[in-house]
């Protein structure tokens, strides 16, 4: 089932606000998928989900490799599932590096999650602009 990106139900956007350890999927330079679970928290008024992740990581660098591509960016999504819940968001992704947006990024994780993330300097924001939710919530 599709759904608005910018304005999801209730029953869709109250999905993505409980506590789910989410799948990310962004691709590999030879094009494969590489699939690892996230934590993610979505924006609807920004149209945006966003990936907290130490810069060093092998989905940051598929994502960094990416940008310079013809497409502007990776293609990735996010997933999450509970029973027969599910809802998938997808977009262009981009790292974000500025103290601003980490910051943001870090205080909607622990809003979502009910935890801070420790410290780190090496700490990047994955910020995906969205163009498709799909799901069943």
């Amino acid at each position: 089932m599709s759904h608005d990106v910018l304005n999801p139900t209730s029953e869709y956007l109250a999905f993505w606000r409980e506590r789910h350890v989410c799948t990310l999927t962004t691709p590999r330079p030879d094009g494969t998928p590489h699939v690892v679970p996230v934590g993610v928290t979505y924006d609807p008024q920004a149209g945006l989900a966003r990936v907290i992740s130490n810069k060093h990581s092998k989905k940051v660098r598929n994502i960094l490799a990416a940008q310079g591509g013809p497409q502007g960016g990776a293609r990735v999504a996010v997933c999450q599932m509970e029973g027969r819940r599910w809802a998938t968001l997808e977009g262009r992704a981009a790292i974000r590096t500025d103290e601003a947006a980490v910051a943001e990024a870090v205080r909607r994780y622990a809003e979502r999650y009910g935890r801070t993330p420790s410290p780190n300097p090496d700490r990047v924001v994955m910020e995906i602009a969205l163009d498709r939710a799909m799901g069943r919530a």
